[in-house]
């Protein structure tokens, strides 16, 4: 192929094509959040090898092939920043259930009946859904895997997907039996993450990469803390962790991860709605990442998102969908829930004074929150959530043309408007995942078939109950 042939041969030439070691993504509207860029321009994007090379008005590159961005917004891919993927199978069926129900129902009930099918089913249909949505890069917070089989299926299906992903290896919480000690006490499994980290997830250059889901100092004892702590510091991979606003099962937990100066930005809190205001603060000066995730945060009562608290103090969020069991996986939608959230936090401290009424946080900044503060909460901002020189081709392609965003009068604001049916293209490492707003997925009607079977069957308790009720 010429560098004068149209996208359309591009779009749909074959896979080996597809992986062609030079392409010119040319004429669109790129928001590139580099920081010698600005936030938006016409021009053109080389990729060569799965790295970007060089963003520009003009590119010479006759070696290229040509992909036509004319009218779309041409922006980093998505990053979700935290999701239990293995729910994927059970969309909706959480949607009016509260903390308290989910926590008793989700872990006690349906969490056991899954086999490593289930789990390796549901994460691939997850993984492939975030790559439809525009998610180039996916926190997948893995906590239901009882045994390696489980954990194994998780990762294959996350290989299988072709999304980039950190594997955040978790345990589960079940309640625990006669005789036996609470989760809170139970320290993470080492020769688990070594399992892991010297076979299927050894590379570090890999689309999946290995991170800790740990318990941390909410919901573990002091000890617990400091020894997984101290573990994935050993590892040298993320440890992300829920902080919620029920009461912590060691009061002196979080004082002991100070002390023992087991802070930085190798940590990850998720929620963190009530956290202390002071130590917030010294997380965030610690360097600590934070993951919002407004929608389910609001809707099932865990508190008012943080993200206005954050921002307050110099520090940029990330976001995440959580759980598809509750709520869509759009990360666009999660933006805007954000997004909006804060804006309400704000215009209520201001009622006394409208005149002084005003927006602080804009469109840009929840775009960001979403690509760049995901990559930083994933240790991978070094890679991805920019299109800048030396970074990996992770990108998103959005249509403009379409009745909803026609006409598109500030493609910032068009962005973060845009929803599934906007999402043309997606690649991860130069590769194309989605072209043509299709999935390139080759058997997607067998997978739906088999996710909605595993779901049914793992249901059945809730059904039953319903039935006695």
């Amino acid at each position: 192929m010429t560098a004068h042939q149209s996208s359309e041969a591009v779009f749909h030439a074959d896979d080996d094509h597809a992986k062609r070691s030079a392409m010119l993504i040319r004429g669109g509207r790129i928001i590139s959040f580099a920081v010698d860029r600005p936030d938006v321009f016409e021009g053109n994007v080389l990729i060569e090898n799965g790295r970007i090379t060089a963003l520009g008005k003009y590119i010479d590159a006759p070696h290229a092939d040509i992909v036509d961005a004319q009218d779309r917004i041409v922006m980093p891919g998505l990053v979700n920043a935290h999701m239990h993927t293995w729910q994927t199978g059970l969309r909706g069926a959480c949607a009016d259930w509260a903390l308290p129900d989910y926590l008793r129902d989700m872990h006690g009930k349906i969490g056991p009946r899954f086999t490593p099918e289930d789990v390796r089913l549901a994460t691939l249909a997850g993984a492939l859904n975030q790559i439809a949505c525009g998610t180039t890069t996916l926190g997948d917070w893995c906590h239901n895997n009882p045994t390696p089989d489980h954990t194994d299926g998780a990762i294959a299906g996350l290989q299988e997907s072709g999304v980039r992903a950190v594997f955040l290896h978790g345990a589960p919480k079940p309640a625990p039996s006669p005789g036996q000690p609470h989760f809170s006490q139970i320290p993470h499994p080492r020769d688990e993450v070594r399992r892991l980290a010297s076979g299927a997830l050894s590379s570090s250059d890999a689309l999946v990469t290995l991170g800790m889901a740990i318990l941390g100092p909410h919901f573990s004892t002091s000890d617990v803390a400091l020894r997984d702590l101290r573990l994935a510091r050993e590892m040298g991979v993320i440890a992300s962790m829920h902080q919620s606003g029920s009461v912590a099962i060691d009061d002196g937990a979080w004082g002991a991860v100070e002390k023992a100066g087991l802070i930085g930005s190798w940590m990850n809190v998720v929620h963190a709605n009530k956290l202390p205001l002071d130590r917030l603060r010294r997380l965030v000066d610690g360097g600590v990442s934070f993951t919002s995730t407004p929608e389910v945060e609001l809707s099932m009562g865990h508190g008012a998102p943080i993200v206005d608290q954050l921002l307050a103090m110099g520090a940029m969020p990330s976001l995440g969908v959580d759980v598809e069991s509750v709520v869509s996986g759009e990360m666009l939608t999660v933006a805007r829930f954000a997004l909006a959230q804060q804006r309400a936090s704000e215009h209520a401290r201001l009622n006394e004074k409208p005149s002084d009424a005003h927006t602080s946080a804009s469109s840009l900044q929840a775009l960001r929150w979403a690509t760049q503060g995901g990559a930083r909460a994933l240790g991978l901002d070094h890679r991805v959530g920019t299109l800048a020189p030396g970074m990996q081709a992770d990108l998103v392609l959005i249509d403009t043309r379409a009745l909803n965003l026609t006409p598109s009068h500030d493609p910032i604001a068009s962005a973060l408007q845009a929803s599934l049916a906007n999402i043309e293209a997606v690649m991860i490492g130069g590769v194309w995942q989605k072209r043509d707003g299709k999935l390139l997925y080759q058997d997607l009607e067998s997978l739906k078939r088999a996710l909605r079977v595993s779901g049914r069957r793992l249901l059945e308790p809730l059904h039953a109950d319903a039935s006695e009720a």
